[in-house]
């Protein structure tokens, strides 16, 4: 019992032992303590591990024994000492033959997920030692295909490419050495041994060339594969990828069978209800390859297959059907994409009523094309049967009326296109009846105007009975123009009033404003004060300030002095003269131009009032902040958490001011940018109109026009020419902006040429007066007619001066 309480306490025998070398009753020590302390077989294994012992069978054998009892008491994970078997078969092949060391490393790929790629290294390495390089390339190989993860295969990946290098630069090595090592001749030799000896080296070389491009051509073709190998993980990861399968059909690029085969693949393998993208994406694509290499016959055989597979929602099988009918209709294949299309908006019998076949027939973007492509190729009745039928499954939009009623006016039925347009406004609800209304509303009145002047009224009465305020200014406004310009003034501004309260909030004021000016026009300015009383009381507070302003220029306008003052001094109860200086000093303006001195102490008055009310209301603010600050004070972290707030709020529109300004600079900087994108645009829009005008000019006038021409007087304008008295005195001169430098030095050169010797005097004389222009008198009589009586009184005047 001693010697067991020795044994747990670390007081070992076998430890003195270890360390005297013995190994075999060291050996027979701890197999004795493990049936005592099994839990120190850790110790053990690697007691067997280390370089003096070197006993790897056992050691593997053990740890074998070890991770498949589960019984077993160790301080490491199962995991870890799985990973360390696998690590020790890995490097001692020849010596571990109680294990087969390919299966315990197959063993723990399949266990462990997370260290596959390692342990598919390891694997190959094993048979790298092992010198079976043909077996290594089949587990990379292996690995290379089976790995789930992008981490893993980039392990193999470069594990592999680098193990095809170690071998090519070996290889290469080789081929060196044999280079620079010498001819290795006998003195006993005769000739013919050392021509089969060059011969045997030559093949010899040959040999190991061919077998370092050979290893080359693997290297190469391995670089070559990455994209396809990440393309393959990335789809073992999830094949139901639909983005991932068309960016592999990109890597086949060039290769009609594999592109076909990869389309082929991924149809057939993509679940519709767990892919990722649109599978009507795929089979679109797969038609699409087709079409672009004319292969009509087997694009249509791709769509029909296309419409018949699942997919998971309506809309990508429409978009399959749509896409099915644009390919007709772009080979111009009107009659089979009408038949296409008829025959995809018809309803299935039997089809799956829970399939997306058996709800295709409401599909709104279906419909759509088919009415476009009925439009285009079938006659009016089948065009209205179309957009009946839509109306009729309730699958019509706001735009497909509009698109209806301008079909049926573009072929004359005006009565039928308000009709429809009747109909989509009893089918559809606010927002989408504003675009039908105003539609119809403007051409009901463009098409009839006054004609029919009592049924455009129950219309526009009909839609602003219920239009909502923030679509009801447009309305409003098109009913009054209506009145205005076909019907009663005294309807239009009772339309202008209804508008005033139907408006929303914000826009109530250019509502009054347009009020104010169609009643000034009509009626007159008097008119408007009882619509300037109504918009003071009912806008708000700041918009009610700027319409009494209004209203008192109007009233001083009129020279109502009373009423004007009377405006200004009910306004001033809504003007704080601390906030509101403008009011006060046009009131004080006012009282100096049209008061008198009683008047001018009213306002006063009325200002030291007004501004003593404020104050009393601002007391009042602060008194009750005095009140609540000994319950703050009371608070302390209430007060702390309102100051911390306080200095976010202080940082945050600080950060809203660096960023206003930030986008202030940068919408300065483009638009600086633009501008001179703008102006370099234009001067290079004028240059090349001006290089077109030369052109022209050069076009109209004979290579051989003169240089210059001589004339006593100004004789009308010559193309080409300009008037002037020059080098060689007065007359035309062939113009430079008009024909460009190139002509007129040419011409001038060719002048100077065939000049006559008395023209160099007369350039001479000329030099005096170059460059001086002519005053040309071009005013003509004008006809006494044009000034009436004042040409009568002109000539009376005249005649009696002589």
């Amino acid at each position: 019992m001693l010697r067991v309480r020795r044994m747990k306490a670390g007081r070992f025998p076998g430890w003195s032992v270890q360390e005297a070398g013995v190994v075999e009753t060291t050996l027979r020590v701890y197999r004795r303590c493990l049936m005592l302390l099994p839990e120190k077989v850790e110790d053990f294994i690697a007691y067997l591990q280390s370089p003096e012992v070197g006993r790897y069978d056992d050691a593997a054998r053990l740890l074998a024994e070890v991770v498949n009892d589960e019984s077993s008491e160790t301080q490491r994970t199962k995991h870890e000492l799985w990973l360390e078997l696998c690590d020790l078969v890995c490097k001692h092949p020849r010596e571990i033959k109680s294990l087969r060391a390919e299966a315990v490393l197959r063993s723990g790929i399949s266990r462990f997920s997370d260290q596959v790629g390692k342990l598919w290294c390891a694997l190959a390495s094993h048979f790298v030692r092992l010198g079976q390089l043909e077996k290594t390339r089949d587990v990379f190989e292996e690995a290379l295909c089976g790995v789930g993860t992008l981490h893993d295969l980039a392990l193999v990946y470069d594990a592999f490419v680098q193990f095809e290098e170690s071998l090519l630069a070996a290889k290469m090595k080789e081929l060196e050495d044999e280079e620079n090592a010498g001819p290795d001749c006998a003195a006993s030799e005769d000739a013919a041994d050392r021509r089969e000896r060059k011969r045997r080296r030559k093949e010899k070389k040959k040999q190991q060339s061919e077998e370092v491009d050979f290893l080359m051509t693997r290297l190469e073709f391995l670089t070559e594969r990455r994209p396809l190998l990440v393309s393959s993980c990335k789809l073992r990861q999830n094949p139901h990828n639909v983005h991932e399968w068309l960016a592999r059909v990109d890597l086949f690029k060039g290769d009609t069978a594999k592109e076909v085969e990869t389309f082929s693949e991924a149809v057939a393998t993509v679940d519709p209800q767990q892919a990722v993208g649109r599978v009507s994406v795929l089979w679109i694509a797969f038609a699409r390859y087709y079409e672009d290499r004319g292969d009509l016959p087997n694009a249509r055989l791709i769509f029909e297959k296309a419409t018949k597979a699942r997919v998971r929602t309506v809309d990508e099988l429409a978009s399959i059907w749509c896409e099915a009918v644009e390919m007709e209709l772009r080979r111009e294949e009107w009659k089979r994409a009408l038949e296409l299309v008829r025959r995809a908006i018809s309803r299935p019998r039997d089809a799956d009523p829970d399939s997306a076949q058996a709800k295709l027939f409401r599909s709104v973007k279906l419909w759509s094309l088919a009415a476009d492509v009925e439009e285009m190729t079938g006659s009016p009745e089948t065009v209205r049967l179309c957009y009946n039928k839509m109306f009729q499954l309730k699958v019509i939009t706001p735009q497909l009326v509009i698109n209806y009623a301008h079909f049926l006016e573009e072929h004359r039925f005006f009565e039928e296109s308000f009709k429809v347009y009747e109909r989509g406004i009893a089918a559809f609800c606010w927002p989408h009846l504003n675009d039908l209304w105003l539609m119809y509303l403007t051409k009901f009145v463009s098409r009839y105007g006054s004609s029919k002047l009592e049924r455009a009224r129950e219309l526009f009465q009909q839609a602003t009975a219920s239009v909502p305020a923030q679509h009801a200014k447009r309305f409003f406004l098109l009913y009054a123009k209506l009145e205005e310009e076909f019907g009663l003034a005294k309807h239009a501004l009772t339309i202008y009033q209804a508008a005033t309260k139907a408006v929303p909030q914000e826009e109530k004021l250019d509502m009054y404003l347009i009020y104010i000016a169609r009643t000034t026009e009509l009626l007159g300015v008097a008119r408007t004060r009882q619509i300037y009383e109504e918009a003071i009381e009912n806008l708000p507070e700041k918009q009610a300030r700027d319409m009494c302003l209004r209203y008192a220029a109007v009233e001083k306008g009129l020279g109502e002095v009373d009423r004007c003052r009377a405006i200004y001094e009910h306004c001033s109860q809504m003007c704080d003269p601390s906030r509101d200086p403008e009011f006060w000093k046009a009131w004080k303006d006012f009282e100096v131009s049209y008061g008198n001195e009683e008047t001018f102490k009213d306002m006063l008055r009325v200002k030291r009032s007004v501004q003593a009310q404020y104050s009393q209301v601002h007391q009042n603010v602060s008194e009750l902040a005095d009140t609540d600050a000994p319950a703050a004070v009371l608070n302390p972290l209430a007060a702390a958490e309102k100051e911390l707030k306080e200095e976010e709020e202080a940082k945050r529109k600080l950060e809203m001011r660096e960023k206003a300004l930030e986008e202030q600079l940068y919408l300065k900087k483009k638009k600086e940018l633009d501008d001179a994108e703008i102006a370099q645009a234009e001067e290079e829009f004028k240059r090349v109109q001006d290089m077109r005008a030369r052109a022209r000019m050069l076009a109209s006038l004979p290579p051989d026009a003169p240089f210059f021409l001589a004339v006593s007087g100004f004789q009308g304008v010559r193309p080409g020419y300009i008037f002037h008295r020059g080098a060689q005195g007065l007359g035309y001169y062939l113009d430079e902006r008009q024909v460009g430098n190139d002509f007129v030095s040419a011409r001038e050169k060719a002048f100077i040429t065939d000049a006559r010797p008395g023209a160099r005097s007369r350039a001479e004389g000329g030099d005096r007066e170059r460059h001086e222009e002519v005053d040309i008198d071009l005013e003509g009589d004008v006809p006494d007619e044009v000034f009436g009586n004042l040409a009568a009184e002109a000539k009376k005047m005249r005649r009696n001066k002589e």
